[in-house]
């Protein structure tokens, strides 16, 4: 069965506090601390991720504090932000008019907040200082405390949440931080992606070492509790072994069943068109000390441990920004995905701000039926008709044939397509497609849609002046053929195993290699990150081979990271039934750094 919760054990890290659950350990903690003090107020920050139910932890904390006689004053960020209307004047070049795109943002978080904050806070403090003689607890919460206090405090916590946990809360009713009003869940999106993800992530990560506790409340009733330097040794520990993230699962307009079968997903589930594993900015890592579990965004993983994950030439390519995705499209009794192209390096950074293109590949893990894959464009297919039939059936609402300039390729399992930026192209309905690509996800210019409404009963997002500006007219039938649908290629073998290279470019930073598994296969990370999908077969075993006490375990659709510093290793076959993985990586082709500032 998929594992949906897959846990990654602490080996080897020693920690001073270990992991702590619900409130009551949390309450514990803060309190006697602020007992132990001789001050007349203890000063808490409550930091966090929008999104995190700071309330709920209020409404423990207050009488708690009360029954130990605390008198309790407090303080929140929101009041200092500045309005919503001037948040959206501010920061109006990184949202934009786009419906989908905007300007990824690069201020810090002190734009969310009103000038003079720091100082009107400071003042507040300093007077109730003056005016209470009584034993006080005072709280600064909501995301950004830590610099509005500008680092004064007594203890301080940082409350955190997952992407995952955002984006429904994004589809429900909340609101991008400090914003007063959104016009949909697709604006919201826009808004976190463009402006509050650079700028909050981007601080979690620079403060985070600044914080005494790390509280993960993906579940607001029961908190889990660490200190920072324990979550920096759980996050030290994990990343020099395989690792996998947890799954996200969402449905979409072309969603599938097949997906929703094989993960046992509610029946009520209208599909389920993506499973992101890993994308790493999306994803989020459920690591298990003995009985207990946290969740920490992969993020943070990278951010503290990026050496030992990716390897030092990759840092030196990508920095702390893991730089390969796996995910799946499903459209197994779905539908056809948007005819679509994916933008350059230099215009996704001159018109996005975006840190990489979006480079993709297919492969047909399974089909049904007579499904097909559209790639490139026909060779009849020119600029001025293929523009002029996306634009008239916009304008008219009116359905094209859309094989006329796209090429139309029947699928078969095991098929891989390559697809650098600039190639048009989309996955038909009855396919299950595994994406082995460059980790930038959301720029997809739509070129033509069907004229359909997405889930929100909206018209889909087209773009079509974004798509004509990167659309290659060179890549048609023959050429498509002949270098973007490659024919596997023997690369070694080892007793009855083989592995094979499916697909490498020099326009695609990883490369897509198979092990066709019988029984055992040995390899070295090389200091190299490996990406592993088990695409046919039913489980297998990655050992080191440095400590065969040291393993995992993961079966059909699942995959794993084998971090960079993981060394040699061996995959096990464990049942009758032949396997096959997909491997993939950064391409030794690659050398193309993407921390320079002129790349």
């Amino acid at each position: 069965m998929f594992e949906k919760r897959p846990l990654n054990p602490t080996r080897q890290a020693v920690l001073e506090n270990g992991i702590e659950e619900g409130y009551a350990a949390l309450l514990q903690r803060v309190i006697s601390q602020a007992k132990s003090k001789t001050c007349n107020i203890y000063t808490l920050v409550i930091d966090g991720t929008h999104g995190a139910d700071f309330q709920a932890l209020l409404k423990h904390l207050i009488p708690y504090a009360a029954d130990h006689g605390f008198r309790f004053a407090a303080v929140d960020t929101y009041s200092y932000l500045k309005s919503g209307t001037e948040l959206r004047d501010q920061f109006r070049q990184n949202i934009t008019d786009n419906r989908a795109f905007g300007y990824v943002a690069e201020q810090k978080v002190d734009e969310y907040f009103r000038s003079g904050a720091q100082r009107r806070y400071a003042e507040y403090a300093a007077k109730l200082k003056e005016e209470t003689s009584e034993q006080s607890l005072l709280v600064i919460f909501g995301p950004g405390a830590l610099w509005l206090a500008d680092g004064c405090c007594d203890a301080s916590l940082f409350l955190d949440v997952s992407r995952e946990y955002q984006e429904i809360a994004y589809k429900g009713s909340l609101l991008n931080f400090g914003f007063s009003w959104n016009i949909d869940a697709v604006e919201k999106y826009k808004i976190a992606y463009f402006v509050e993800w650079p700028l909050m992530e981007g601080y979690r990560k620079e403060r985070m070492e600044s914080f005494d506790w790390y509280v993960d409340m993906n579940d607001p009733s029961h908190p889990v509790l660490l200190t920072v330097s324990d979550l920096l040794a759980v996050i030290r520990d994990i990343a020099r072994f395989p690792l996998r993230v947890k799954p996200f699962l969402m449905p979409g307009v072309w969603g599938g069943q097949y997906l929703k079968k094989i993960t046992d997903l509610p029946a009520d589930m209208i599909n389920c068109a993506w499973n992101f594993e890993p994308i790493a900015p999306e994803n989020s890592v459920l690591v298990s000390n003995g009985e207990q579990v946290v969740e920490i965004p992969f993020l943070l993983v990278m951010a503290f441990s990026h050496l030992d994950m990716i390897g030092a030439r990759n840092v030196k390519l990508f920095g702390d920004y893991f730089p390969v995705r796996f995910d799946f499209l499903d459209t197994m009794d779905g539908d056809n995905l948007s005819c679509q192209v994916h933008p350059k390096q230099s215009y996704i950074r001159e018109n996005f701000n975006e840190f990489m293109e979006q480079q993709e590949s297919y492969y047909i893990m399974e089909k049904q039926g007579d499904a097909k894959v559209y790639l490139g464009l026909t060779e009849t297919c020119t600029e001025e008709s293929f523009r002029e039939a996306v634009e008239q059936s916009q304008e008219t609402g009116e359905p094209i044939r859309f094989t006329e300039y796209v090429q139309e390729w029947t699928s078969e399992k095991g098929d891989l397509y390559l697809i650098p930026t600039g190639t048009v192209h989309c996955s038909g309905k009855n396919n299950f497609v595994l994406e082995i690509s460059a980790t930038t996800w959301w720029f997809t210019f739509k070129i033509y849609d069907y004229v359909r409404k997405d889930l929100d009963g909206k018209l889909r997002p087209i773009n079509i002046d974004f798509a004509f500006d990167n659309i290659d007219f060179s890549r048609k039938t023959g050429w498509v053929q002949e270098n973007l649908i490659p024919h596997p290629k023997l690369l070694k073998q080892q007793g009855r195993n083989e592995e094979y290279m499916l697909g490498e470019r020099d326009d695609l930073l990883f490369y897509v290699n198979r092990i066709h598994l019988t029984d055992r296969w040995e390899d070295e990370t090389d200091d190299e990150f490996v990406l592993l999908n088990l695409v046919e077969g039913e489980r297998v075993r990655i050992i080191s081979l440095d400590d065969e006490d040291v393993y995992v375990e993961f079966g059909y659709a699942e995959s794993y990271i084998i971090p960079a510093s993981f060394g040699a290793f061996a995959i096990v076959n464990l049942r009758s039934k032949p396997c096959k993985l997909i491997k993939s990586g950064v391409s030794k082709k690659w050398n193309v750094s993407l921390v320079d500032a002129d790349a």
